[in-house]
């Protein structure tokens, strides 16, 4: 059984068809990708799998579970989580309190005992601030797990929206162009995070990137899409050398 599976996805716009009888498998494990032009239908791929938007028709299924249709927080709960293209984050909150709100998903005590000095807040707060810390470690933020979010460098602040989203504690990890506005020196060092949590984690990770770079030196299978439709899948090798994908995205020079 596919981690996720995904049939015939189609999603109409009045009269602009955005994703057009889209189809794909994602094994449990694996690091995939989806490329094409500005407008192709990645970002509404996303969308649909995440319950923003509702297919025009089409299914998805998460671990044999059919999720179409299903509202945003019941599919995070199953398993998915994301990023965004434009960074979402508190940017008035400190680090260390964007990630906390991201954990206290986990927090089982009630709201009344919230209001109170209960034993059972006391422990579970400890047990957020720990996993808190932990995730600020891993992904190099620990010393700056006082500053506002906003005051981060650009590439900070792409690592603390993952370690949202891997607060979690997901399935599957949807990264939508993760490397936008990253500097050559910040794309290196994303790409090595990226490699590393999907270790760490045993995730299964697909993104949408136009950095060639990114996807070539980290998806083992790529999906291309141009108007909403699938023009090739296969490894990064057999994408590049593909006419139909060069003529549509990669451009006519070497890659």
């Amino acid at each position: 059984m596919p981690l996720l599976e995904i049939k015939n996805l189609t999603k109409d716009f009045g009269g602009v068809r955005a994703v057009d009888n889209f189809s794909h498998r994602l094994e449990k494990g694996g690091l995939y990708a989806i490329i094409g032009p500005n407008g192709a239908g990645k970002t509404t791929i996303f969308n649909l799998i995440t319950g923003i938007y509702n297919p025009t028709r089409g299914q998805i299924f998460f671990e044999g579970d059919e999720i179409t249709g299903r509202i945003t927080h019941q599919i995070a709960q199953k398993g998915i989580a994301r990023t965004f293209q434009n960074i979402r984050l508190f940017s008035d909150f400190s680090v260390r309190d964007n990630v906390r709100t991201a954990c206290h998903r986990y927090a089982r005590y009630s709201i009344w005992e919230g209001l109170l000095p209960t034993p059972r807040r006391k422990r579970e707060e400890k047990d957020l601030a720990e996993r808190t810390s932990r995730l600020l470690e891993l992904v190099d933020l620990s010393k700056r797990a006082d500053e506002l979010s906003k005051n981060l460098p650009y590439g900070h602040q792409r690592r603390l929206e993952i370690a949202r989203a891997l607060a979690q504690e997901p399935k599957l990890l949807l990264l939508d162009e993760p490397a936008a506005g990253m500097n050559p020196d910040e794309t290196v060092d994303l790409m090595a995070f990226i490699k590393q949590i999907h270790k760490t984690f045993d995730l299964t990770i697909l993104l949408i990137e136009h950095h060639m770079e990114v996807v070539m030196g980290l998806a083992d299978d790529i999906v291309v899409i141009d108007f909403g439709r699938t023009i090739a899948q296969g490894t990064p090798d057999e994408v590049q050398s593909n006419p139909t994908v060069i003529e549509a995205y990669l451009g006519t020079e070497e890659v």
